[in-house]
C-alpha cells in the first residue's frame, strides 16, 4: 500500500484544489482496508497523506474483488465502499474519488501523449468493468433461464392435486376389482 500512497501523493501534488479539500481535514486519520491489505494514513497540513500508527477517525473498507468496479466506476462509491467514522471526511473522499479517472487519464497523457493516454485510460476502465459486466450478464442469463423454464417445473399444488387424483383412482380401481371378483364368484356359482 505504500506504493499506492506514493501514487496518491504524486497525483495530489499536481492538484492544488484536491490538496485544499484534504487539508480541511488536517490531522484526521483514515484507515483503508482492501481485502487483507490495511493502511492507516494521516492528512498533513499540505493536503498530502502519510502513513501513521494512530487510531483512525474514518475507516474505509472495500472488498478486493470489488476494487476494480470502483476504479472503473467511482460514482458507485456509496455502493461499494463501507465507511465508519468521520462523515465529513468520508464525503470529501467520495467527492475526490469521482475525479480518479481524470487523474489516471492526466497521468497517462503526460507519459504517453494526450491521445494514447486517454485511449489507454478508456481501455483500462473497460477492462476493470469486465468482471462486473460478466457477473451481470451471468445473473441476467440465470434469471432468464429460470423465468423461461419455470413452466416446466412442477408446483407443490400440482403435486398435491396429482396425489389426490392418484388416491381417488386407486380407490376406484379397488372398488372395480371388488365388483369383478363378485361377478366372477356369481358366474362360478351358476
Amino acid at each position: 500500500m505504500n506504493a499506492a500512497v506514493a501514487l496518491a501523493n504524486r497525483a495530489l501534488s499536481q492538484e492544488r484544489w484536491a490538496r485544499e479539500k484534504l487539508a480541511a481535514h488536517v490531522a484526521r486519520t483514515l484507515r483503508i482496508v482492501v481485502g487483507p491489505a490495511v493502511v492507516t494514513l494521516a492528512i498533513e497540513a499540505d493536503g498530502l497523506l502519510a502513513a501513521t500508527p494512530a487510531a483512525p477517525d474514518l475507516t474505509l473498507t472495500i472488498s478486493a474483488l470489488r476494487l476494480p468496479a470502483l476504479l472503473a466506476r467511482p460514482e458507485r462509491w456509496y455502493e461499494l465502499v463501507s465507511t465508519e467514522g468521520d462523515a465529513a471526511l468520508a464525503a470529501t473522499l467520495a467527492e475526490l474519488a469521482q475525479t480518479l479517472p481524470w487523474f489516471v487519464e492526466q497521468e497517462l497523457a503526460r507519459w504517453l501523449g494526450p491521445i494514447v493516454g486517454v485511449r489507454l485510460a478508456d481501455a483500462g476502465r473497460q477492462l476493470l468493468a469486465l468482471p462486473d459486466y460478466a457477473a451481470q450478464r451471468f445473473s441476467d442469463s440465470v434469471a432468464s433461464y429460470v423465468r423461461d423454464e419455470a413452466d416446466l417445473a412442477v408446483r407443490r399444488s400440482e403435486v398435491r392435486d396429482l396425489t389426490a387424483q392418484t388416491t381417488a383412482l386407486d380407490g376406484r380401481l379397488a372398488d372395480l376389482a371388488a365388483r369383478i371378483e363378485a361377478l366372477a364368484a356369481a358366474v362360478r356359482s351358476r
